[in-house]
């Protein structure tokens, strides 16, 4: 199946880790484990078929603590769609599966970066996020 849809740029659009002081890093360096990785896409029409797709990860603490680190980056990409797509569903599909899947290597290394630049070099994201599994279940 060929792509209805060409990237035409891609950045980090925002990128933020906050850890308050050292009390609160040494905490989470011991509990970092627990931390969960959430993920967003949204998205905007700009002008001639041109949509600015934004996937937001975090890695966060979910439990109430008051010691917390908080990691989030959004990355942008800029997609032409083909003059073709005309169908909602399909549209759908390419910002919320096909451009993220495309970019999620790029997405993953620059996040991975800024937890690792943050004091947690020992971290990895276990799990690969797949868009296709994640789109059926949102449709299904």
């Amino acid at each position: 199946m060929t792509e209805k849809f060409k990237i035409l740029a891609k950045y980090i659009k925002d990128l933020s880790s906050e850890t308050p002081d050292i009390e609160t890093f040494l905490f989470v360096k011991d509990n970092i484990s627990k931390y969960q990785l959430n993920i967003d896409i949204t998205s905007k029409a700009l002008k001639n078929k041109l949509i600015e797709v934004n996937t937001t990860l975090k890695f966060e603490d979910k439990e109430a603590n008051e010691k917390k680190s908080y990691f989030e980056i959004v990355y942008a990409s800029i997609i032409k769609v083909d003059e073709d797509v005309k169908e909602k569903k399909d549209l759908e599909r390419i910002i919320l599966c096909d451009v993220p899947t495309k970019i999620y290597p790029d997405l993953e290394n620059a996040f991975l970066n800024l937890i690792h630049n943050s004091g947690h070099p020992s971290i990895k994201l276990e799990k690969k996020i797949d868009f296709n599994k994640l789109y059926n279940e949102r449709f299904n």
